[in-house]
């Protein structure tokens, strides 16, 4: 089973970036849209090959990490 991750990455300006990471399919946008709610505004968007690829997996597990 692949792993699933949501990276969120705030720059010394501010800037928030949000990365889905092993999320296939319309599902990426779904976890990021989610994100986005609570930042606010969306100023860009890049989609990944992953989000064209087909979504097999249908469990999902959270692992939240702080990084220095």
């Amino acid at each position: 089973m692949a792993r699933e991750e949501i990276e969120i990455e705030v720059d010394r300006f501010g800037k928030v970036t949000i990365r889905t990471i092993g999320i296939k399919g319309t599902r990426c946008i779904d976890a990021a849209e989610a994100l986005v709610k609570l930042i606010g505004k969306e100023e860009t968007r890049k989609l990944t090959q992953e989000y064209y690829e087909t979504d097999e997996h249908n469990q999902s597990q959270i692992d939240v990490r702080q990084r220095h």
